[in-house]
This record gives C-alpha cells, structure tokens and sequence, in this order.
C-alpha cells in the first residue's frame, strides 16, 4: 500500500481554492499510484477558522467541498480534515472531524478527542470532543486515524486531559496510523514533535504517518516538516520545511527500513525562514503587493528591511529615511547602504522643521518646562504620521519594527514607532535580533557592520542611548524569558540568581504597558509565547504593580 502526504498552503474560507489545490494534489498522488491521499487537519476550512465556524453557511461551504472532494476518490482514498455537524441537541454544534474518503463517498469519520484551550488554540470553543473510536478498514488494512493533539497525551501523561485516542482503538490492532495536524511553528517544537511521533509509533508497534500545514495565517506560522515512521519509531522521511510538498511512501518499504533521516535544525534559519513565510503569505493571501517602512540605522529595522526584500522582493519594498537633529550621521549613511545593498526604494524626508513646527505651536503650552518625553514621543509620531501618508498615498502596507524585549517593557510609542500592518519581529528579543543580523550576513555583508557593532539607540535626543532607560539586553532578556515564555515569578526568577529590584522593576514593567500591547499589530510567532492571541493579560491589574 502506498501513502501520499500533501502538506499545503491553505486560505482560510477559500472553499474553491483549496479544493483546486487539493485536487490538483489527488491528481498528482494518483498518477504516483497512490492508494490513499493524507490533507492536514480542516485542511478543507483552513486553520485556524476560529469564530467562522459559527456561521452555518461557512460550515455548510466545509462539508459541501469534502463531498465535492469524495467524487475524487474512485480508485485512490482521501483522508481530510473539515468540521462536522453534532447530531445530538447536547453540546457543540460542531465536531473537528478527520474524513476517510473511498469509492465516491464519505466511508468513515474519525472526531478530534483532544480539543487543545491554552495559547494559541481555542478548539473548545467551537467543537465537542468525541467519546466513541474505531479503526477504518481499507484494502484490508486496519488504520488508526488521529487529529493533532489526540497524539499528544501518550501513556495519559499530559494533564490537560483525562484519555489517550489511541488506546482506545489499540486492541484492534491498527496496520498503521494517520494523523492529520494543524501544527503551528515554533523554533523549538519540530524536536517536541518528532519525539512525541516516535513514541507512538514504538507504542502501538505500528508505522505513523504525520501530515502537517505549511505557510502562514496572519500571526499563526506553518512549517510543513510532516514525518512518517515505522513501527520500532526510526524517522523514515522528515519532510521538507516551509514549502509545498507532496510525497507517496510504500508502507511495506517502511516496515522493513531502519533508517533514521531526520533533518538538522539551525534555530536561527528556521527563524528567519518562518518569518520570510509569514511575511509572505501575509501580503499574498490579503491581495497587499508592497510593502513600506522606517529605516532608521539601527538594527531592527534593517532586518525587517532584509526579511521583507527577501519576501516580497526588493522592488516591492520602500524604505523613509527620517532624520532630525538627534540623528548620527553614521545611521543615514548606514540606513542608505543598507537600501543600496538590497536594492531597495528609498527616501530621505528630513523630519526637524516638522517637529520645530509642532513645538512652536506648543511652546505656549510647553514653555519653561524641561525637554522630556513628550518631546521625544513627537519625534517617533511625527514619523509615524509620515509612514501612514505614504502607505495611504501609494497603497504600501506599513511594516513595524519593534522586537519583543521593547515591546514588553513598552519601549515604543504608541502611534509612533509601534504602527503598522504587520509586527515582523516583535516574537525576537533583542538579543535574537543581533543573532538573525548575524546569520544574515554570514555570506556577505548585506546589513553594514557598524548598524550591528553601535549601541542600540532611538536617537530621540542628544547622545542617547538604549541603556539609559533598560538594563543590558542579555541581562532583560533572560529575565523577560522566564517571566513570558515559562511564566516564573518573581521569587523563582530572583532565585536564578538574578537582582530582586531588577526583577521588580522589569516585572512592572511589562505589566503596566500591557494596554500599549493591546494595541500592537499582529504578531508573526516564532516561539511559544509570542505577544498576541496567545498571551491574554488583563490591562488593568495589581499583580507586581
């Protein structure tokens, strides 16, 4: 028997368009002799659908692609993930459903168990868990088929939940397992993912086949990466990540292969290729073409330059060099030969009689009170005000550029510097920023040396300097990592060893400018705690005020 994989691109609410792309894949799987053809999870809605699915003629578009799609398995199965409809009054309306399509019609299908409600996810929201499992037969083999996280509680080990899918179904005696998935990117979950796969596979002694998204939903990133495994959990193929692919495996070739072929992970390409993928799909599936900027010099947003060059392509980028009198002329001349090098539009629109203007009018109100940051907000809104008249001039998307160390002390201005359409890298720290402008220049010099070697700075009055208002980024950001991502307080940090007023200091901080947060773009999501819809704080709040 042989198994095709297709992990693609879906849109989400594209009910035509994805059953092009899914049947141009059956077509495909078909001539390569396949007998059986695996989508990701609501492969045929796009993932996540999210509050779509309480529309009944958004459901009914769903169900009436997958039996639009059970026309194309006449001599080939399909196994896609749609929404289904509960038939009984008590609980969700919906099921998140895996459908094993055969001989032109729908044969059986297999309900997601496992309804993750942390993060990102929010599937009990919509869908009511199955109770009930089976097997599916097909030419005499009997398969398992799993959704996403009904793999993740192996063994009853994960507290979250009180069943494990699969052990209902073991003493059937599964010939293999299919899981679809909707697994979204994060720089250290392929290790998770392969791991939790090959113990699966050497618990139910059968080979598994994991088919996974590729590309970009707003914030939510798809790195493809699907695996197959055979029984003893030895990785057979590791597919390829963040592009197309469809790939037909021989089960019988996986019964008796011993290889173990698992792709070498380098945390910061993965970075960087996830952001270019989210970048991308953005742009393309919201019909946007190019893109615009503020290039100041520094260094974060010189890698938002390079990473929407390399996305949309250097023609489709332009950068607004805005100096004033606080500028060096060191960051001009880095921002210009930074455009130069990629290829990039770029303009220079001197922003200090604009601001002299603003504080004339203001120095009735201002006058004898100390320059402070009023006046430096300005500059950054001044700034802001320009970027959103080009965008609305020449229909360019406007490109934030704060990373996440600023964006969870609130180092930014709101209506300023924290505009824009999209927050490229506002999942990196700081100091992961200076890695990616490493890794960027590991060829070539693409960025300008000087823009990475100088203190970071804003440049909002004389000689300033990020380390006039912040502790040393290597210092807050490992603070900042234990308090977002593995969500420790204060004690537990201080006990890292780190200072207890420090600790104080930066916790309040990122509390107190949650309401700024609020108000941020979407952003991409390259960690498992990225600010957004996965991280929900309440604006106001007493905890380490």
């Amino acid at each position: 028997m042989k198994i095709a994989l297709a992990q693609l691109n879906f849109v989400i609410g594209d009910f035509e368009g994805n059953y092009t792309k899914m049947a141009k894949a059956v077509t495909q799987a078909k001539k390569l002799q396949a007998d059986i053809i695996c989508f990701p999870e609501l492969a045929v809605t796009g993932y996540p659908p999210r509050d779509f699915l309480e529309f009944k003629n958004f459901v009914q578009g769903a169900i009436d692609t997958v039996d639009k799609l059970a026309l194309l398995a006449d001599d080939i199965a399909i196994v896609v993930g749609a929404p289904s409809i509960n038939p009984i009054v008590e609980g969700k309306d919906l099921y998140n459903s895996a459908y094993f399509l055969a001989e032109k019609s729908i044969k059986h299908i297999t309900h997601k168990a496992l309804l993750p409600t942390y993060d990102i996810f929010d599937e009990y929201r919509y869908f009511e868990p199955a109770t009930s499992f089976s097997t599916v037969t097909y030419k005499g083999k009997k398969i398992a088929l799993s959704i996403c996280e009904d793999i993740w509680n192996i063994k009853n080990e994960n507290p979250l939940y009180t069943i494990c899918p699969l052990d209902e179904v073991a003493d059937e005696k599964p010939d293999f397992i299919i899981n679809i998935s909707a697994s979204p990117f994060s720089f250290n979950h392929a290790e998770a993912r392969l791991k939790i796969v090959q113990e699966n596979a050497k618990r139910y002694h059968a080979p598994l086949f994991y088919v996974n998204h590729v590309g970009a939903q707003t914030e939510i990133i798809f790195a493809g990466g699907s695996v197959v495994a055979n029984q003893n959990g030895d990785i057979y193929e590791e597919m390829v990540f963040f592009e197309e692919q469809l790939q037909v495996f021989d089960l019988e070739d996986i019964i008796k292969s011993k290889r173990n072929k698992i792709q070498k992970k380098n945390k910061i390409e993965l970075i960087y290729r996830a952001l270019v993928t989210g970048l991308s799909d953005y742009f393309q599936k919201l019909g946007f073409k190019k893109a615009i900027l503020g290039l100041s010099g520094g260094i974060d947003s010189a890698i938002v330059a390079v990473l929407a060059s390399d996305a949309l392509g250097a023609d489709n980028v332009r950068c607004i060099l805005m100096p004033s009198q606080y500028s060096s002329d060191h960051s001009i001349n880095d921002a210009r030969i930074l455009a130069e090098n990629l290829g990039c539009q770029y303009d220079i629109v001197p922003i200090e009689s604009v601001y002299n203007g603003f504080m004339g009018e203001l120095d009735i109100h201002f006058s004898g009170l100390p320059f402070s940051l009023a006046e430096e907000n300005l500059q950054a809104r001044i700034r802001g005000t320009l970027l959103m008249a080009f965008s609305n001039k020449f229909g360019n998307i406007l490109l934030n550029t704060s990373n996440k160390s600023e964006a969870a002390v609130g180092y930014g201005t709101l209506y300023g510097d924290m505009n824009g359409g999209l927050s490229v890298i506002g999942d990196l720290y700081k100091t992961e920023v200076f890695k990616l402008a490493h890794y960027i220049n590991r060829e070539k010099e693409i960025i300008p040396n000087n823009t990475i070697v100088k203190p970071p700075s804003a440049e909002l009055r004389p000689d300033q300097k990020d380390s006039d208002s912040l502790p040393d980024y290597d210092i807050l950001d490992a603070i900042l990592f234990e308090y977002i991502e593995n969500q420790k307080g204060p004690q537990e940090i201080e006990n890292l060893g780190f200072d207890p007023k420090l600790v104080a200091r930066i916790l309040r901080m990122v509390n107190r400018n949650e309401f700024k947060r609020y108000q941020m773009p979407p952003v991409l999501r390259v960690s498992d705690k990225a600010f957004g819809m996965g991280r929900r704080m309440p604006i106001v709040g007493r905890y380490l005020s």
